[in-house]
């Protein structure tokens, strides 16, 4: 049965509650929205020169399912706002890619080193949010 929520409920107040529920949305799906599948690609992609690097991303993400792109392209769009309202809520690209690249984009199989991974996800997350309008156009 779906569920109808009232956002006025004094529990959807604080804006850690639905970013938590945000995030686990995300972590809970049966594969990460960047797909297990292009987790090496995107990390090659971050990889190279900064002039290459939002073409080779852009690419990417073209080849992930349209419902990813989609998805992507809402949640990235929102995060962005996010960041455009820093004087308020205190999050900047890097803090936001921090708190979104590992759920959105993590290999299939834990293995090398996760603190590498990490800094991959997260440079990825925040190129996106920076490039947002180059990744995605208009």
């Amino acid at each position: 049965p779906d569920e109808k929520l009232d956002l006025n409920d004094s529990k959807w107040e604080d804006i850690h509650v639905i970013t938590g529920a945000l995030k686990m949305f995300f972590r809970e799906l049966p594969e990460p929205l960047f797909t297990y599948n292009h987790f090496n690609d995107f990390v090659n992609a971050i990889k190279q020169e900064p002039r290459q690097r939002v073409h080779a991303v852009k690419d990417l993400i073209k080849q992930l399912p349209k419902p990813n792109q989609d998805t992507m392209q809402v949640l990235f769009r929102h995060l962005k706002r996010v960041v455009e309202n820093g004087e308020k809520n205190r999050m900047t690209y890097q803090s936001v890619a921090i708190v979104f690249g590992p759920t959105l984009l993590k290999p299939e199989k834990e293995s090398g080193n996760i603190a590498v991974h990490t800094v991959y996800q997260n440079q990825i997350v925040e190129l996106i949010l920076l490039e947002l309008n180059s990744v995605f156009g208009r």
